[in-house]
């Protein structure tokens, strides 16, 4: 889903990554384990929090309007949870189902296990019909695995035709929001790079002008590309139906002016009937931009037929597993895939707002990133992600699919710290850098923790050395003192104190 790009933000233009359209440019991005320090910044970057602060706001208001009856929506949200748990329930079935129906319907289907095999699948079918241009709609599993990039090192272009994910392309940089990938740029920044990069554009900050600039840009280049690329909002197992939910229209282009058509998803995002697309598009425009439909609701079931004037004479659809299988195969994580992708947690989230998408150094960020990303590219890498979280439940509060959000960070945390042999509750098989976040140092001090704890004369013993030498407390306690003042014992024990009252009551 695509949403018109919020760049109203004042203040000076922020620093540019030079980009090449189509992707020519392999930018540097930030990486998970640069989360502290790209947080870091981002907090310190006070025309940043400004823009992540009142675009947040500005959601989270006209979300609250239309869910404004709590009852109603806490209705409508289990029915949408039951729809993907439904789903999820039976999803090798259904995906048989649908690969089935999509052959029927003269659909071309592809399974990647890994981004580098989706990518090969792309340029199979590029090189195939000699294509140098694509022209793409808003995916976020095309950002997974940097089709744009791996297009552009074989010369083949593929183009962006969101207007939020355009103007990144065009500047080297991502998306730093899953629904509005441009918030973090100003209106200032989008004239420079328009200026830049399209051939006659004016410098100006009239936001209806640089619209229509980019869409005069783009427009040319639907005729001209023989291939067009999509994601996919859901999979209808029964009718081999794929659904596209926007708001610009460049999807319906992408989808029906090309000769072929390419839609990826991730391999979770079918579901069982027709009728379960209702609840689940009545809950996402709402949680996502506070619309009560989005502009555009597209349904493709096939490619062109005989007699059609329009639509794609050759259609596939390639289903990324990446990770998927992993998060499906325990059910301590499988509720992370009835994700629908509306952003809502993002919004909602008192740590995404003040550091940005762009800190997370990965495709997915937010609440949703933090327990979704373990599983794309390992725990090890994204250790820092699921302690993201201030655990304030807002994110689980407003998921549209009841995903818990706070549960599962735990879960990740948890998972983090104990491999598949120490954990105590052991999964199936062990997540991805399972216990590669876990220290020597804090091991040892939870296991003397528990020695003492557990026997009596330890403990009392400790307690009677511990208020007498308080003062050799080190000053620096790793990073609790980042923030905090130093743990010191308190001058007497409890037991003291106690003891204490009752000499004075004799």
């Amino acid at each position: 889903m695509n949403a018109p790009v919020v760049i109203e933000r004042p203040g000076p233009a922020t620093p540019k990554t030079a980009g090449a359209p189509g992707g020519a440019h392999r930018e540097v991005h930030a990486r998970p384990e640069d989360f502290k320090q790209r947080s870091h910044e981002s907090v310190n970057d006070p025309h940043l929090r400004s823009s992540f602060r009142g675009a947040m706001d500005f959601l989270i208001e006209r979300r609250a309007v239309h869910f404004s009856d709590l009852v109603a929506f806490e209705t409508l949200r289990k029915l949408g949870e039951q729809v993907r748990q439904h789903a999820l329930s039976k999803l090798p079935e259904l995906l048989d189902q649908l690969e089935a129906k999509l052959t029927e319907l003269g659909v071309h289907v592809h399974w990647a296990e890994t981004p580098e095999d989706a990518n090969r699948i792309f340029l199979d079918i590029a090189q195939r019909h000699e294509a140098k241009l694509m022209v793409k709609g808003k995916s976020m599993v095309s950002e997974e695995i940097e089709l744009n990039h791996v297009m552009a090192d074989h010369g083949i272009e593929c183009l962006e035709t969101d207007m939020g994910e355009y103007i990144l392309q065009l500047d080297g940089d991502r998306p730093s929001h899953i629904i509005m990938p441009a918030i973090h740029k100003t209106k200032q920044d989008v004239a420079e790079i328009f200026h830049e990069h399209i051939a006659g554009a004016p410098l100006t900050d009239d936001v209806n002008e640089l619209i229509g600039i980019g869409r005069k840009a783009l427009r040319e280049k639907f005729g001209a590309a023989k291939i067009g690329v999509s994601g996919v909002n859901f999979m209808v197992a029964e009718t081999g139906s794929i659904v596209l939910v926007e708001n610009e229209g460049n999807g319906r282009l992408c989808t029906s002016v090309p000769d072929v058509h390419i839609a990826i998803t991730g391999l979770e995002k079918v579901i069982d009937k027709l009728e379960h697309v209702v609840p689940l598009y009545a809950l996402l425009p709402k949680s996502a931009t506070g619309q009560a439909v989005t502009t555009y609701l597209n349904v493709i079931t096939g490619p062109r037929r005989e007699g059609e004037r329009d639509g794609p004479r050759e259609m596939h659809l390639v289903l990324l597993d990446n990770g998927r299988t992993q998060a499906y195969r325990e059910e301590r994580f499988r509720a992370t895939l009835q994700c629908i992708r509306c952003g809502a947690c993002m919004n909602h989230c008192p740590v995404y707002t003040r550091v940005g998408g762009l800190s997370y150094g990965t495709t997915y960020p937010g609440p949703i990133g933090s327990i979704i990303s373990p599983h794309l590219v390992g725990l090890k890498s994204t250790r820092d992600l699921p302690t993201a979280s201030s655990l304030c439940g807002a994110c689980g509060e407003v998921c549209p699919v009841k995903i818990p959000i706070p549960e599962m960070l735990m879960k990740l945390r948890e998972a983090g710290r104990h491999s598949i042999t120490q954990s105590m509750t052991p999964p199936t098989q062990a997540l991805v850098g399972q216990g590669e976040v876990r220290a020597i140092s804090e091991a040892m001090a939870w296991r003397g923790w528990r020695v003492l704890y557990s026997h009596a004369f330890l403990y009392r013993l400790f307690a009677w050395f511990a208020p007498r030498l308080r003062w050799l407390t080190p000053a620096w306690q790793g990073g609790w003192t980042k923030s905090r003042t130093p743990l010191k014992p308190a001058p007497k024990s409890l037991r003291d104190m106690m003891a204490d009252r009752d000499k004075r009551r004799r």
